[in-house]
């Protein structure tokens, strides 16, 4: 039994499987108020006073658009803007609204002031976005009915709703649906003293003894990201549990890092095999991302959206015109010697 749960345990952190297997656990550790919310203070404020703003003139939000890398609170944050709101929340994403028709069904359900979060917003199929616009701007809704010569359109009118949109690929949403949105805010990386703070109301919850110095290398190893140090803290109570240990203590946590292959800069086994392709088999770089990609036996946005960005923070990798290179950090932090030439354009 205890292999087992030593084994859970050793489950890659950033791993897809992970993610849905925890989401109904996260759902007890997301904050239900920006009070709560931690981090982001920037767009905390902005937010306050839109919704504030909203409440007076008894009006629904405008538009909502929040970008950023994955596990960072787009959800969390579309989820408190609902409740400040007092008002319902319906939850979809855009590959799970195939077809025009998908999302009327959803729309017409809608009540008035409802909040509609579509999560991978920039995954809508072209047909469903252009939809869209008109219910957006005109709350309205244009229903074709019949086919050929007969076929005639039928306009119906919707309730005033808003959409919060998210998305990790900002760039691949079309010109005119993001120009639909009258809020767009992109969420950075957490300090590590936010994320201390996280990962502290957290373990409160979950009812374990977590030290600050226990809390604080967990913080440095979390790849700046909530998610993840939410989800480091659950291995390490899980690791604590087999081990008898009513604390979280430094020994613990190191050990559940090491079970993991997470290092003390928060790069995973995956992330150290990114930079060892780049530099072993390309030489440094460039190197195409697609070619990057196969090399890693990684999917090209799984690559860019959660890998790519936190190296690219840390100064391990820089994109270039012809592709990605390995930094002088990347080189030091893998122990390979630099030779001559490498890393260089030419």
């Amino acid at each position: 039994m205890e292999d087992e749960e030593i084994q859970e345990a050793k489950a890659p952190i950033l791993a897809p499987e992970a993610e849905r297997q925890e989401d109904e656990a996260d759902a007890t550790l997301r904050p239900s108020s920006l009070r709560d919310f931690v981090g982001q203070d920037g767009i905390k404020k902005h937010l306050d006073i839109f919704i504030a703003a909203a409440k007076k003139r008894n009006e629904p939000l405008e538009h909502v658009l929040f970008s950023g890398p994955p596990g960072l609170g787009k959800t969390t944050l579309a989820m408190i803007l609902a409740k400040e709101m007092g008002v319902n929340l319906r939850i979809t994403s855009g590959p799970a609204i195939e077809k025009a028709g998908d999302l009327g069904a959803i729309l017409t359900n809608l009540e008035e002031n409802d909040i509609l979060f579509i999560d991978e917003i920039h995954r809508l199929h072209r047909t469903v976005e252009e939809t869209l616009y008109s219910a957006m701007e005109d709350f309205v809704l244009d229903v074709v009915l019949g086919q050929g010569p007969a076929a005639k359109t039928v306009r119906l009118t919707l309730p005033k709703f808003t959409i919060v949109g998210a998305t990790t690929r900002i760039g691949s949403l079309t010109a005119p649906l993001r120009d639909r949105f009258g809020v767009a805010h992109r969420l950075q990386f957490y300090e590590p003293s936010h994320l201390m703070t996280i990962l502290k109301r957290s373990a409160k919850i979950l009812g374990v003894n977590l030290g600050s110095e226990a809390a604080d290398k967990l913080a440095h190893c979390s790849r700046g990201t909530p998610r993840i140090a939410n989800r480091l803290l659950k291995r390490t109570r899980d690791l604590a549990q087999v081990m008898d240990q009513t604390e979280l203590s430094i020994p613990v946590v190191q050990k559940t890092l090491d079970m993991l292959e997470v290092d003390h800069l928060g790069m995973d086994q995956t992330d150290r095999q990114i930079l060892a392709i780049i530099i072993d088999v390309f030489q440094g770089g460039p190197v195409g991302v697609e070619t990057m990609a196969a090399a890693a036996h990684e999917e090209v946005e799984t690559l860019e959206s959660v890998y790519e960005p936190y190296l690219m923070q840390l100064g391990m990798i820089q994109r270039t015109p012809r592709g990605r290179i390995a930094t002088d950090a990347a080189y030091k932090h893998l122990g390979r010697e630099q030779k001559a030439g490498q890393n260089k354009l030419i």
